[in-house]
C-alpha cells in the first residue's frame, strides 16, 4: 500500500522538527522586536573602569579685627557758624543806610558775616583735637580645597558565547549573565 511512504515522510518530517526544537531550546533564545535574536552568555569577570577627579569644595572663613576710624567733633558747624554769621552781618547791615543803600547795607552785611563765621568755625577745628575710635568687624574669605575622588565610569566585561571569549565595556556591572544579540548570516 501506499501508506508506508508517506508515514516514512511524515516520521521524518517530525524528527526533523524535534531534533531542530531540541536545537533551539539548548540555547534561551528570544526575538526582539525588530526580529533580532538574543541569547544569554556566561561573564567570566568584570572589572571596573576607575578614573580620578579633583573635586574642589569651597570653605569660608570668617574672623575678628579692629578697624580704626578718626572722628571729627566739629565736622558740620562750619555750615552752622556760617549761616549764623550771615544772619547777624544781616541784621547789623540793616541798621546802616535807607531805601536802596539799606538792601545794600544788609547784602554786604549778610557776606562779611558769613565769611567772619566760617573763618571763625575753621579756626576752632583746626584747634580742636581729633579723637581715634575703633569698632569690631568681621572679616570673611573663601579659600577652596581641592581632594581626589575615584569615580568609575563603568566595567571591563569579559564573557563567554558559545565556546569563544569577548570583551566589552559597559555602563554597569552584568552580573553572572549577560543578554547578548545573536547574529546569524548566511556564509558567503
Amino acid at each position: 500500500m501506499n501508506r508506508k511512504p508517506k508515514l516514512a515522510a511524515l516520521a521524518s518530517a517530525a524528527m526533523l522538527l524535534g531534533t531542530s526544537a531540541t536545537a533551539f531550546a539548548d540555547h534561551d533564545h528570544d526575538r526582539g522586536r525588530a526580529g533580532d535574536l538574543y541569547d544569554y552568555a556566561q561573564v567570566i569577570s568584570s572589572q571596573p573602569i576607575i578614573n580620578y577627579v579633583t573635586v574642589k569644595t569651597p570653605v569660608q572663613e570668617c574672623w575678628e579685627e579692629m578697624e580704626y576710624y578718626t572722628v571729627d567733633p566739629y565736622a558740620g558747624h562750619t555750615g552752622v557758624a556760617t549761616i549764623f554769621g550771615a544772619i547777624v552781618g544781616g541784621v547789623i547791615g540793616h541798621q546802616f543806610g535807607s531805601g536802596h543803600g539799606n538792601d545794600a547795607a544788609t547784602a554786604a552785611g549778610s557776606v562779611i558775616g558769613a565769611t567772619i563765621g566760617n573763618t571763625a568755625a575753621r579756626k576752632r577745628q583746626a584747634g580742636a583735637a581729633v579723637e581715634q575710635q575703633a569698632r569690631s568687624v568681621q572679616r570673611c574669605k573663601t579659600s577652596y580645597r581641592s581632594h581626589q575622588e575615584e569615580r568609575i565610569n563603568g566595567y571591563r566585561v569579559t564573557y563567554r558565547y558559545n565556546g569563544q571569549k569577548y570583551m566589552t565595556e559597559m555602563p554597569y556591572d552584568p552580573g553572572r549573565q549577560m543578554r547578548v544579540r545573536v547574529d546569524v548570516r548566511p556564509a558567503d
